[in-house]
């Protein structure tokens, strides 16, 4: 029996969420950053109002990751859990989407927008939008195995965002129950401006309600968004990590409210702290510890320090003395930190090199 069968606990629904009047925040799916210990410590935040699992890859000898399982199995969040899907074996792909809903998730969701390359070199993630026939089979095929919401993350095209137009009728068509745009095309990866003009054109031809994403990165920009989109809310990835305080934030700031003073130094220093403890298994040993807390001070850093020192000097450490020393010398104060992203002189082949949301 299916959990939609058996009577999910509204508040862990993803229609729940849909019919609460505010607009909708999600945390967006990011592979080995947004995991359970990591949705654990959001909830002290704030958190969001929807929460992506990482990708569950998807292939002829695939079967369900047991760490990202856990996300759903112990959602410590009390808010709803979408599993999302990579891959692009048809069978697979539904034998996979019905393993799931034999679990507590609001939905199973297909990422149409992942822009690594060793993933869309596969013709998986935002590698099927070179394939729009292709893509519509898969979403017809999971449609009709699902008797839970279906929803999909897409981005406008893989190199052309004027396709988009053709992928809105597939959309369409396929009975989607929730629909997130990441607004730019896979080959522009996170360093093209996002354009959010074809995301209001889907709200208005969409029949199924749609989340905007791409460098929402302050309550201010989130009001900005949802008034030229219309969309039914707002998916934040890269801009959540850096400030945890932002759906809480944005929330006050969409209801009227004083947003209140931004966090101070010190508190962003305790957050890394309560990070660590969070992210990092005590049985880690050597340099492992700091290797994990990068994937995340990578993204803080673009909000410490407009020189960019922060990010030169984290990314030196391979100790947690070191690691938290650095922590320190520029986290160590009580000035304001509105953490948004600087304008940081970065190289075009930097990890981070326009991944400013």
């Amino acid at each position: 029996m299916s959990v939609a069968d058996s009577g999910m606990d509204e508040s862990l629904s993803l229609a729940g969420v849909l019919r609460q009047a505010a607009p909708v925040l999600a945390l967006a799916p990011m592979q080995e950053v947004t995991d359970l210990p990591f949705w654990r410590l959001m909830t002290r935040y704030g958190g969001a109002d929807l929460y992506y699992t990482e990708y569950f890859r998807v292939t002829p000898t695939s079967r369900l990751d047991r760490t990202i399982l856990a996300s759903i199995t112990e959602n410590p969040t009390g808010r709803p859990a979408i599993a999302q899907l990579i891959g692009n074996d048809v069978p697979h792909l539904v034998r996979t989407a019905r393993e799931l809903q034999r679990y507590p998730v609001a939905a199973v969701d297909l990422n149409l927008g992942c822009p690594a390359p060793v993933v869309y070199r596969k013709c998986a993630g935002g590698g099927l939008l070179r394939d729009p026939a292709r893509v519509d089979s898969i979403l017809g095929a999971l449609r009709d195995a699902l008797d839970i919401p279906f929803t999909v993350k897409t981005r406008l095209g893989f190199d052309d965002p004027g396709g988009f137009e053709n992928l809105l009728p597939i959309f369409a068509r396929h009975g989607l129950d929730l629909l997130t745009i990441h607004g730019r095309t896979v080959s522009g990866g996170y360093r093209s401006e996002v354009d959010y003009a074809p995301m209001a054109r889907a709200v208005a031809e969409l029949p199924c309600p749609v989340l905007a994403n791409g460098n929402i990165y302050s309550p201010r920009k989130a009001a900005d968004v949802l008034a030229c989109t219309g969309a039914r809310g707002l998916m934040i990835g890269r801009a959540a990590i850096r400030n945890p305080w932002l759906f809480e934030q944005i929330r006050r700031h969409l209801r009227g409210e004083p947003a209140g003073p931004p966090p101070r130094g010190r508190d962003v220093l305790a957050y890394v702290h309560a990070l660590y403890e969070a992210a990092c298994d005590p049985d880690m040993t050597g340099s492992a510890p700091v290797q994990k807390m990068k994937r995340y001070t990578n993204f803080l850093g673009l909000g410490v320090d407009p020189a960019g020192r922060f990010l030169h000097d984290i990314r030196r450490v391979s100790t947690p003395d070191e690691f938290f020393r650095v922590c320190k010398t520029f986290l160590d104060h009580d000035d304001p930190m509105p953490l948004e992203p600087f304008a940081l002189e970065l190289k075009s082949t930097d990890v981070l090199a326009g991944a400013q949301l």
